[in-house]
């Protein structure tokens, strides 16, 4: 039994995104749709109060956030084998610099 719902896009939204809106609905499971807005909504609210960091800081941050002294020390030994990590995961040469930069710090 199919329902019907009303939605209010907003204003910039044209016919595309809601067809594109209604293929997504009705070609998942609903519990995957949903769990998807879920995670949507509480991303949009985090990076709306500024408290998502998205780009580049986030991701130095991200990588350095809980290495240790003696992990960082490893990775600095090690440089080549994790540029070429990075470099698979996309990132660009000057995050990358930011990243040593950050493990220098934490290696002492």
């Amino acid at each position: 039994m199919a329902r019907r719902i009303t939605l209010n896009l907003p204003e910039g939204a044209g016919p595309q995104d809601a067809a594109r809106l209604q293929g997504y609905v009705e070609e998942m499971p609903m519990d995957v749709v949903l769990s998807g807005l879920e995670f949507a909504r509480a991303r949009w609210r985090l990076q709306d109060s500024g408290a998502l960091r998205v780009g580049r800081r986030g991701i130095v941050e991200g990588e350095v956030h809980a290495v240790t002294t003696e992990q960082a020390r490893w990775r600095l030994d090690n440089w080549k084998i994790m540029v070429a990590d990075y470099r698979r995961r996309g990132y660009s040469y000057p995050t990358i610099c930011r990243i040593k930069k950050k493990l220098r710090e934490r290696a002492g």
